[in-house]
Protein backbone atom coordinates (compact mmCIF):
# COMPACT_ATOMS: atom_id res chain seq x y z
CA UNK A 1 0.00 0.00 0.00
CA UNK A 2 2.09 2.70 0.64
CA UNK A 3 1.20 4.14 0.91
CA UNK A 4 -1.70 3.92 0.41
CA UNK A 5 -0.35 4.58 1.27
CA UNK A 6 1.06 5.76 4.65
CA UNK A 7 -1.01 10.48 11.95
CA UNK A 8 -3.28 12.47 10.65
CA UNK A 9 -1.80 15.31 9.24
CA UNK A 10 -3.39 17.53 7.12
CA UNK A 11 -2.37 20.79 6.18
CA UNK A 12 -3.69 23.62 4.43
CA UNK A 13 -1.96 26.42 3.12
CA UNK A 14 -2.33 29.09 0.45
CA UNK A 15 0.27 27.59 -2.33
CA UNK A 16 1.71 23.76 -1.44
CA UNK A 17 0.01 22.90 1.79
CA UNK A 18 -3.03 24.68 2.37
CA UNK A 19 -3.08 27.24 5.51
CA UNK A 20 -0.62 26.36 8.39
CA UNK A 21 -3.83 25.68 11.42
CA UNK A 22 -2.83 27.29 15.08
CA UNK A 23 -0.68 24.54 17.01
CA UNK A 24 -2.81 24.84 20.30
CA UNK A 25 -5.48 24.09 18.23
CA UNK A 26 -4.09 21.26 16.29
CA UNK A 27 -2.77 19.76 19.84
CA UNK A 28 -6.12 19.54 21.29
CA UNK A 29 -7.51 17.63 18.26
CA UNK A 30 -4.74 15.67 18.07
CA UNK A 31 -5.33 14.60 21.28
CA UNK A 32 -9.45 14.80 21.09
CA UNK A 33 -9.34 12.55 17.94
CA UNK A 34 -6.93 9.67 19.47
CA UNK A 35 -8.82 9.20 22.30
CA UNK A 36 -11.92 9.53 20.59
CA UNK A 37 -10.80 6.76 18.05
CA UNK A 38 -9.53 4.14 19.69
CA UNK A 39 -8.95 4.77 23.14
CA UNK A 40 -11.09 2.00 23.71
CA UNK A 41 -10.29 -2.22 22.73
CA UNK A 42 -12.32 -2.37 20.64
CA UNK A 43 -13.72 -5.89 20.51
CA UNK A 44 -17.31 -5.07 19.69
CA UNK A 45 -16.35 -6.21 15.63
CA UNK A 46 -18.01 -9.20 16.01
CA UNK A 47 -16.24 -11.97 13.20
CA UNK A 48 -15.70 -9.31 10.64
CA UNK A 49 -11.99 -10.04 9.34
CA UNK A 50 -10.94 -6.81 8.21
CA UNK A 51 -11.43 -7.32 4.43
CA UNK A 52 -15.38 -6.74 4.53
CA UNK A 53 -18.34 -7.42 5.75
CA UNK A 54 -20.06 -10.51 5.23
CA UNK A 55 -20.39 -13.06 1.51
CA UNK A 56 -23.77 -11.26 0.71
CA UNK A 57 -22.52 -7.94 1.35
CA UNK A 58 -19.33 -8.29 -1.18
CA UNK A 59 -21.25 -9.48 -3.94
CA UNK A 60 -24.00 -6.74 -3.45
CA UNK A 61 -21.54 -3.97 -2.78
CA UNK A 62 -21.51 -2.55 -5.81
CA UNK A 63 -25.40 -2.56 -6.70
CA UNK A 64 -26.92 -1.45 -3.12
CA UNK A 65 -25.74 1.68 -3.26
CA UNK A 66 -27.92 4.82 -2.95
CA UNK A 67 -27.85 7.55 -5.63
CA UNK A 68 -26.46 11.33 -4.41
CA UNK A 69 -25.22 12.43 -7.94
CA UNK A 70 -26.23 12.59 -11.48
CA UNK A 71 -24.17 11.57 -13.84
CA UNK A 72 -24.10 12.13 -17.79
CA UNK A 73 -24.38 8.74 -19.97
CA UNK A 74 -21.23 8.11 -21.47
CA UNK A 75 -21.82 5.39 -24.04
CA UNK A 76 -19.15 4.35 -26.09
CA UNK A 77 -16.50 6.13 -24.18
CA UNK A 78 -13.35 4.42 -22.94
CA UNK A 79 -11.12 5.39 -19.83
CA UNK A 80 -7.90 4.61 -17.83
CA UNK A 81 -7.74 5.00 -14.54
CA UNK A 82 -3.91 4.42 -13.08
CA UNK A 83 -2.53 3.63 -9.27
CA UNK A 84 -0.87 1.66 -7.52
CA UNK A 85 -3.33 -0.06 -5.84
CA UNK A 86 -2.69 -4.20 -5.63
CA UNK A 87 -4.46 -6.80 -4.32
CA UNK A 88 -7.70 -6.38 -2.28
CA UNK A 89 -7.54 -2.26 -2.38
CA UNK A 90 -7.12 -2.70 -6.00
CA UNK A 91 -10.51 -5.57 -6.15
CA UNK A 92 -12.65 -3.32 -4.33
CA UNK A 93 -11.86 -0.47 -6.32
CA UNK A 94 -12.70 -1.89 -9.34
CA UNK A 95 -16.20 -2.33 -7.93
CA UNK A 96 -16.32 1.44 -7.77
CA UNK A 97 -15.51 1.79 -10.97
CA UNK A 98 -17.87 -0.76 -12.32
CA UNK A 99 -20.63 0.89 -10.57
CA UNK A 100 -19.83 4.05 -12.58
CA UNK A 101 -19.91 1.96 -15.75
CA UNK A 102 -22.90 0.63 -14.73
CA UNK A 103 -24.50 4.13 -14.47
CA UNK A 104 -22.88 6.16 -17.39
CA UNK A 105 -21.84 3.31 -20.55
CA UNK A 106 -18.69 4.11 -19.76
CA UNK A 107 -15.66 1.64 -20.18
CA UNK A 108 -13.10 2.15 -17.28
CA UNK A 109 -9.90 0.28 -17.70
CA UNK A 110 -7.36 0.17 -14.39
CA UNK A 111 -3.48 0.58 -15.08
CA UNK A 112 -1.43 -0.83 -12.33
CA UNK A 113 0.92 1.57 -11.84
CA UNK A 114 4.21 1.55 -9.96
CA UNK A 115 6.14 3.77 -6.80
CA UNK A 116 6.89 6.47 -7.88
CA UNK A 117 4.07 7.29 -10.02
CA UNK A 118 5.27 10.44 -11.51
CA UNK A 119 7.73 8.42 -13.16
CA UNK A 120 5.37 5.37 -14.12
CA UNK A 121 3.65 8.30 -15.46
CA UNK A 122 5.91 10.53 -17.29
CA UNK A 123 7.37 7.44 -19.32
CA UNK A 124 3.08 6.99 -20.37
CA UNK A 125 3.27 10.08 -20.88
CA UNK A 126 6.53 10.12 -22.91
CA UNK A 127 5.12 7.49 -24.79
CA UNK A 128 2.04 9.18 -25.63
CA UNK A 129 -0.58 6.87 -23.82
CA UNK A 130 -1.13 8.82 -20.81
CA UNK A 131 -4.29 7.47 -18.28
CA UNK A 132 -6.94 9.58 -18.00
CA UNK A 133 -6.94 10.07 -14.25
CA UNK A 134 -4.31 8.83 -11.60
CA UNK A 135 -4.68 8.45 -8.20
CA UNK A 136 -2.12 10.52 -6.78
CA UNK A 137 -0.74 9.48 -3.23
CA UNK A 138 1.37 12.69 -2.09
CA UNK A 139 0.36 16.50 -2.37
CA UNK A 140 3.67 16.58 -3.80
CA UNK A 141 3.13 14.36 -6.61
CA UNK A 142 -0.23 16.97 -7.30
CA UNK A 143 2.36 19.52 -7.55
CA UNK A 144 4.49 17.96 -9.65
CA UNK A 145 2.05 17.16 -12.10
CA UNK A 146 0.42 20.41 -12.28
CA UNK A 147 3.97 21.95 -12.44
CA UNK A 148 4.73 19.78 -15.28
CA UNK A 149 1.28 20.55 -16.84
CA UNK A 150 0.26 17.00 -16.77
CA UNK A 151 -2.61 18.00 -14.97
CA UNK A 152 -6.00 19.86 -15.40
CA UNK A 153 -8.44 21.53 -13.37
CA UNK A 154 -11.80 19.50 -12.20
CA UNK A 155 -14.34 20.96 -13.79
CA UNK A 156 -17.65 23.01 -12.55
CA UNK A 157 -19.27 20.13 -11.49
CA UNK A 158 -16.30 17.69 -10.38
CA UNK A 159 -15.92 21.24 -8.16
CA UNK A 160 -19.52 21.26 -6.72
CA UNK A 161 -19.52 17.98 -5.89
CA UNK A 162 -15.86 18.40 -3.98
CA UNK A 163 -17.07 21.49 -2.08
CA UNK A 164 -20.47 19.91 -0.58
CA UNK A 165 -18.77 16.63 0.45
CA UNK A 166 -15.39 17.55 2.24
CA UNK A 167 -14.50 19.65 4.99
CA UNK A 168 -12.08 23.06 3.88
CA UNK A 169 -8.78 21.06 4.74
CA UNK A 170 -9.60 18.16 2.22
CA UNK A 171 -10.33 20.42 -0.41
CA UNK A 172 -6.97 22.41 0.29
CA UNK A 173 -4.85 19.77 -0.13
CA UNK A 174 -5.56 19.18 -3.40
CA UNK A 175 -5.44 22.67 -4.81
CA UNK A 176 -2.13 23.90 -6.45
CA UNK A 177 -1.60 27.86 -6.59
CA UNK A 178 -5.26 28.27 -5.52
CA UNK A 179 -6.83 25.90 -8.10
CA UNK A 180 -8.39 22.87 -7.32
CA UNK A 181 -6.70 19.35 -9.16
CA UNK A 182 -7.71 16.79 -6.86
CA UNK A 183 -10.28 15.09 -4.90
CA UNK A 184 -9.06 13.17 -1.95
CA UNK A 185 -11.20 9.76 -2.41
CA UNK A 186 -9.01 7.73 0.18
CA UNK A 187 -8.10 8.64 3.31
CA UNK A 188 -5.69 6.95 5.90
CA UNK A 189 -5.41 7.19 9.69
CA UNK A 190 -1.82 6.71 10.16
CA UNK A 191 -1.79 6.59 13.92
CA UNK A 192 -2.30 3.44 15.09
CA UNK A 193 -0.45 0.22 16.07
CA UNK A 194 -2.13 -3.24 15.86
CA UNK A 195 -1.31 -6.07 18.27
CA UNK A 196 -2.17 -9.76 18.59
CA UNK A 197 -5.03 -9.80 21.34
CA UNK A 198 -3.17 -13.46 22.64
CA UNK A 199 0.20 -12.30 22.92
CA UNK A 200 -0.54 -9.37 24.91
CA UNK A 201 -3.19 -11.58 27.09
CA UNK A 202 -0.17 -14.29 27.66
CA UNK A 203 2.11 -11.32 28.35
CA UNK A 204 -0.37 -9.47 30.73
CA UNK A 205 0.21 -6.47 28.94
CA UNK A 206 -2.65 -4.08 28.34
CA UNK A 207 -2.66 -1.02 25.80
CA UNK A 208 0.00 2.23 26.27
CA UNK A 209 -1.01 5.30 26.16
CA UNK A 210 2.35 6.96 26.70
CA UNK A 211 5.59 6.04 24.55
CA UNK A 212 7.14 4.58 28.35
CA UNK A 213 4.29 2.58 28.49
CA UNK A 214 4.80 1.39 24.80
CA UNK A 215 8.17 0.74 25.88
CA UNK A 216 6.72 -1.26 29.27
CA UNK A 217 4.40 -3.61 26.92
CA UNK A 218 7.24 -4.22 24.55
CA UNK A 219 9.75 -5.73 27.58
CA UNK A 220 6.53 -7.84 28.88
CA UNK A 221 5.75 -9.56 25.43
CA UNK A 222 9.36 -9.74 24.97
CA UNK A 223 9.63 -11.47 28.51
CA UNK A 224 6.43 -13.71 27.44
CA UNK A 225 8.75 -15.12 24.88
CA UNK A 226 7.60 -13.13 21.74
CA UNK A 227 9.11 -10.28 19.59
CA UNK A 228 7.55 -6.90 20.30
CA UNK A 229 7.97 -5.41 16.55
CA UNK A 230 7.15 -6.28 13.45
CA UNK A 231 8.92 -3.53 11.00
CA UNK A 232 8.25 -3.71 7.32
CA UNK A 233 11.50 -2.13 7.04
CA UNK A 234 11.74 -2.79 2.87
CA UNK A 235 8.97 -0.40 2.23
CA UNK A 236 10.87 2.73 3.36
CA UNK A 237 7.45 4.84 3.52
CA UNK A 238 6.71 2.44 7.10
CA UNK A 239 9.51 4.15 8.46
CA UNK A 240 9.10 7.35 7.42
CA UNK A 241 5.80 6.98 9.25
CA UNK A 242 7.16 6.00 12.55
CA UNK A 243 9.73 8.77 12.33
CA UNK A 244 6.17 11.30 11.76
CA UNK A 245 4.21 10.54 14.42
CA UNK A 246 6.98 10.42 16.97
CA UNK A 247 8.10 13.90 15.39
CA UNK A 248 4.61 15.54 15.72
CA UNK A 249 3.80 14.00 19.12
CA UNK A 250 7.20 15.30 20.63
CA UNK A 251 8.08 18.47 18.40
CA UNK A 252 4.56 19.49 18.01
CA UNK A 253 2.21 20.88 15.07
CA UNK A 254 4.74 24.19 14.35
CA UNK A 255 7.95 22.41 14.02
CA UNK A 256 6.10 19.75 12.12
CA UNK A 257 4.99 21.93 9.38
CA UNK A 258 8.17 23.77 9.44
CA UNK A 259 9.86 20.56 9.14
CA UNK A 260 7.58 19.33 6.27
CA UNK A 261 8.01 22.94 3.79
CA UNK A 262 11.90 22.36 4.75
CA UNK A 263 12.14 25.55 6.53
CA UNK A 264 13.70 24.21 9.42
CA UNK A 265 16.74 21.96 8.55
CA UNK A 266 17.22 18.05 9.46
CA UNK A 267 19.80 18.58 11.76
CA UNK A 268 17.61 20.39 13.44
CA UNK A 269 17.62 19.78 17.56
CA UNK A 270 14.00 17.97 17.27
CA UNK A 271 15.12 15.90 14.37
CA UNK A 272 17.95 14.69 16.84
CA UNK A 273 15.56 14.25 19.46
CA UNK A 274 13.06 11.99 17.42
CA UNK A 275 15.84 9.69 15.68
CA UNK A 276 17.27 9.01 19.32
CA UNK A 277 13.61 8.57 20.72
CA UNK A 278 12.46 6.20 17.80
CA UNK A 279 15.86 4.40 18.54
CA UNK A 280 14.56 3.28 21.40
CA UNK A 281 12.60 0.67 19.66
CA UNK A 282 14.73 0.00 16.60
CA UNK A 283 18.03 -0.08 18.04
CA UNK A 284 17.02 -2.86 19.86
CA UNK A 285 17.75 -5.98 18.01
CA UNK A 286 15.70 -8.49 19.79
CA UNK A 287 12.55 -5.56 20.04
CA UNK A 288 12.64 -6.31 15.80
CA UNK A 289 11.17 -9.83 13.96
CA UNK A 290 14.06 -10.66 12.26
CA UNK A 291 16.72 -8.05 13.91
CA UNK A 292 17.16 -5.15 11.39
CA UNK A 293 18.32 -7.77 8.81
CA UNK A 294 15.31 -9.29 8.80
CA UNK A 295 13.29 -6.02 9.01
CA UNK A 296 15.00 -4.49 6.56
CA UNK A 297 13.99 -7.36 4.05
CA UNK A 298 9.60 -7.33 5.53
CA UNK A 299 7.56 -6.20 3.43
CA UNK A 300 4.91 -3.82 4.83
CA UNK A 301 2.06 -6.78 3.60
CA UNK A 302 4.13 -9.79 5.51
CA UNK A 303 4.91 -7.28 8.49
CA UNK A 304 1.24 -7.53 8.87
CA UNK A 305 0.62 -11.25 8.32
CA UNK A 306 3.46 -12.57 10.34
CA UNK A 307 1.88 -10.50 13.17
CA UNK A 308 -1.47 -12.55 13.03
CA UNK A 309 -0.17 -15.97 12.28
CA UNK A 310 1.39 -18.74 14.06
CA UNK A 311 -1.11 -18.86 17.12
CA UNK A 312 0.11 -17.92 20.35
CA UNK A 313 3.55 -17.82 19.08
CA UNK A 314 3.79 -14.92 16.09
CA UNK A 315 6.92 -13.76 14.60
CA UNK A 316 5.77 -10.54 16.46
CA UNK A 317 3.24 -9.48 19.03
CA UNK A 318 2.56 -5.52 17.34
CA UNK A 319 2.98 -3.86 14.39
CA UNK A 320 2.31 -0.42 13.61
CA UNK A 321 0.74 1.15 10.54
CA UNK A 322 -2.46 2.42 9.40
CA UNK A 323 -6.22 1.66 9.13
CA UNK A 324 -5.20 -0.56 5.88
CA UNK A 325 -3.56 -3.35 8.15
CA UNK A 326 -7.03 -4.63 8.23
CA UNK A 327 -6.47 -5.68 4.40
CA UNK A 328 -4.01 -7.70 5.64
CA UNK A 329 -5.49 -9.07 8.83
CA UNK A 330 -7.96 -10.00 6.38
CA UNK A 331 -5.58 -12.75 4.89
CA UNK A 332 -5.12 -14.13 8.11
CA UNK A 333 -7.58 -16.28 10.41
CA UNK A 334 -7.22 -13.71 12.72
CA UNK A 335 -10.06 -11.37 13.63
CA UNK A 336 -10.58 -8.07 13.84
CA UNK A 337 -11.84 -7.12 17.34
CA UNK A 338 -11.16 -10.07 18.81
CA UNK A 339 -7.72 -11.68 17.52
CA UNK A 340 -6.10 -8.50 16.76
CA UNK A 341 -7.38 -4.79 18.26
CA UNK A 342 -5.35 -1.72 17.49
CA UNK A 343 -4.35 1.40 19.86
CA UNK A 344 -3.68 4.98 18.77
CA UNK A 345 0.21 5.66 18.56
CA UNK A 346 0.87 6.69 21.72
CA UNK A 347 2.00 10.40 23.45
CA UNK A 348 5.62 10.77 23.24
CA UNK A 349 5.31 14.60 24.00
CA UNK A 350 2.26 16.84 25.42
CA UNK A 351 -0.60 14.58 22.91
CA UNK A 352 -0.83 11.68 20.99
CA UNK A 353 0.29 11.98 17.03
CA UNK A 354 -2.68 11.94 14.83
CA UNK A 355 -1.71 11.74 11.15
CA UNK A 356 -3.28 11.27 8.25
CA UNK A 357 -2.63 10.51 4.44
CA UNK A 358 -4.50 9.86 1.11
CA UNK A 359 -5.01 9.22 -2.06
CA UNK A 360 -6.33 11.99 -4.83
CA UNK A 361 -7.74 11.78 -8.36
CA UNK A 362 -6.52 13.82 -10.47
CA UNK A 363 -7.16 14.32 -14.60
CA UNK A 364 -4.69 13.72 -16.96
CA UNK A 365 -6.73 14.05 -19.97
CA UNK A 366 -9.54 16.27 -19.61
CA UNK A 367 -13.03 15.09 -21.21
CA UNK A 368 -16.36 14.40 -19.98
CA UNK A 369 -15.73 11.24 -19.22
CA UNK A 370 -12.55 12.02 -17.20
CA UNK A 371 -14.77 15.12 -15.38
CA UNK A 372 -17.84 12.79 -14.25
CA UNK A 373 -15.49 9.99 -12.95
CA UNK A 374 -13.99 12.59 -10.82
CA UNK A 375 -17.39 14.34 -9.95
CA UNK A 376 -18.50 10.14 -9.11
CA UNK A 377 -15.51 9.78 -6.74
CA UNK A 378 -15.94 13.18 -4.81
CA UNK A 379 -19.43 11.89 -4.14
CA UNK A 380 -20.87 9.17 -1.10
CA UNK A 381 -21.92 6.92 -3.71
CA UNK A 382 -18.18 5.88 -4.80
CA UNK A 383 -16.92 6.10 -1.08
CA UNK A 384 -19.77 4.04 -0.18
CA UNK A 385 -19.47 1.10 -2.18
CA UNK A 386 -15.48 0.96 -1.09
CA UNK A 387 -16.59 1.45 2.72
CA UNK A 388 -18.89 -1.97 2.57
CA UNK A 389 -15.46 -3.88 1.41
CA UNK A 390 -13.30 -2.61 4.35
CA UNK A 391 -10.16 -1.54 4.97
CA UNK A 392 -10.78 1.82 3.61
CA UNK A 393 -11.55 5.65 4.90
CA UNK A 394 -13.35 8.02 2.91
CA UNK A 395 -12.74 12.06 4.05
CA UNK A 396 -16.45 12.76 2.26
CA UNK A 397 -18.09 13.73 5.48
CA UNK A 398 -21.33 12.82 3.67
CA UNK A 399 -20.49 9.03 3.82
CA UNK A 400 -22.69 7.17 6.25
CA UNK A 401 -21.29 5.73 8.88
CA UNK A 402 -23.47 2.56 8.53
CA UNK A 403 -21.37 2.17 5.03
CA UNK A 404 -18.56 0.71 6.97
CA UNK A 405 -18.74 -2.36 7.36
CA UNK A 406 -17.86 -2.99 11.61
CA UNK A 407 -17.20 -0.84 14.60
CA UNK A 408 -13.27 -0.53 14.29
CA UNK A 409 -13.93 1.39 10.83
CA UNK A 410 -16.84 3.25 11.95
CA UNK A 411 -14.80 4.31 14.93
CA UNK A 412 -11.83 5.29 12.49
CA UNK A 413 -14.06 7.26 10.32
CA UNK A 414 -16.25 9.43 12.78
CA UNK A 415 -13.09 10.14 14.07
CA UNK A 416 -11.60 11.47 10.58
CA UNK A 417 -14.60 13.08 10.14
CA UNK A 418 -14.65 14.92 13.29
CA UNK A 419 -11.56 15.91 13.33
CA UNK A 420 -12.29 18.69 10.44
CA UNK A 421 -9.46 20.54 9.53
CA UNK A 422 -7.56 19.65 12.43
CA UNK A 423 -5.39 16.93 11.23
CA UNK A 424 -1.53 17.00 9.96
CA UNK A 425 -1.05 15.30 6.57
CA UNK A 426 1.45 12.71 6.11
CA UNK A 427 4.80 14.48 6.03
CA UNK A 428 7.01 12.48 3.43
CA UNK A 429 4.10 12.50 1.17
CA UNK A 430 3.84 16.75 1.23
CA UNK A 431 7.76 16.62 0.39
CA UNK A 432 8.93 16.97 -3.61
CA UNK A 433 8.89 13.11 -4.32
CA UNK A 434 12.65 12.60 -4.93
CA UNK A 435 13.10 13.26 -1.17
CA UNK A 436 9.72 11.83 0.39
CA UNK A 437 8.40 8.71 -1.92
CA UNK A 438 11.09 7.36 -3.93
CA UNK A 439 12.20 3.51 -2.98
CA UNK A 440 16.17 3.63 -2.43
CA UNK A 441 16.16 7.43 -2.51
CA UNK A 442 15.93 10.13 -0.36
CA UNK A 443 13.87 9.89 3.37
CA UNK A 444 13.25 6.26 2.83
CA UNK A 445 16.57 5.34 2.00
CA UNK A 446 18.28 7.32 4.91
CA UNK A 447 15.48 5.69 7.23
CA UNK A 448 16.06 2.11 6.08
CA UNK A 449 20.07 3.02 7.04
CA UNK A 450 19.20 4.67 10.24
CA UNK A 451 16.86 1.23 11.08
CA UNK A 452 20.29 -0.83 9.91
CA UNK A 453 22.58 1.76 12.45
CA UNK A 454 20.45 3.32 14.79
CA UNK A 455 23.32 5.10 16.75
CA UNK A 456 24.41 7.13 13.49
CA UNK A 457 21.55 9.90 14.42
CA UNK A 458 24.31 12.72 13.59
CA UNK A 459 25.10 11.31 10.18
CA UNK A 460 21.41 10.02 9.35
CA UNK A 461 20.24 14.01 10.09
CA UNK A 462 22.79 15.08 7.65
CA UNK A 463 21.94 12.19 5.05
CA UNK A 464 18.40 13.88 5.48
CA UNK A 465 19.75 17.22 5.06
CA UNK A 466 21.59 16.93 2.43
CA UNK A 467 18.60 15.32 0.26
CA UNK A 468 16.05 17.48 1.08
CA UNK A 469 18.36 20.36 0.40
CA UNK A 470 18.64 19.14 -2.99
CA UNK A 471 14.92 17.94 -3.55
CA UNK A 472 13.25 21.16 -2.07
CA UNK A 473 16.02 23.54 -3.90
CA UNK A 474 16.45 25.87 -0.92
Amino acid sequence: MRRTSRNFRIRGSAGRHGPVLPARRAVRAAAALAAGVLAVSLTACGGDDGGGGDGDDKGKASGDTGTTVTLPKLDGQTLEVAAVWTGAEQKNFKQVLAEFEKRTGAKVTFVPAQDPIINFLGSKIAGGAPPDVAMLPQPGAIKQAVEKNWAKPLGPEATKELTKNYSQGWQDIGKVDGKQYGVYYKAANKSLIWYNAQVFENAGASEPKTWDELLNTAQMVYDSGVTPFSVGGADGWTLTDWFENIYLSQAGPEKYDQLAKHEIKWTDPSVKEALTTLAEVWGKKDYLAGGAKGALQTEFPASVTQTFTGGDQPKAGMVYEGDFVQVNIGETKAKVGTDAKVFPFPAVGDAPPVVSGGDAAVILEDSEAAQALVTFLASPDAASIQAKLGGYLSPNKNVPQSAYPNEVQKKMAKALIDAGDDFRFDMSDQAPQAFGGTPGKGEWKALQDFLKNPSDVAGTQAKLEADAAAAYGN
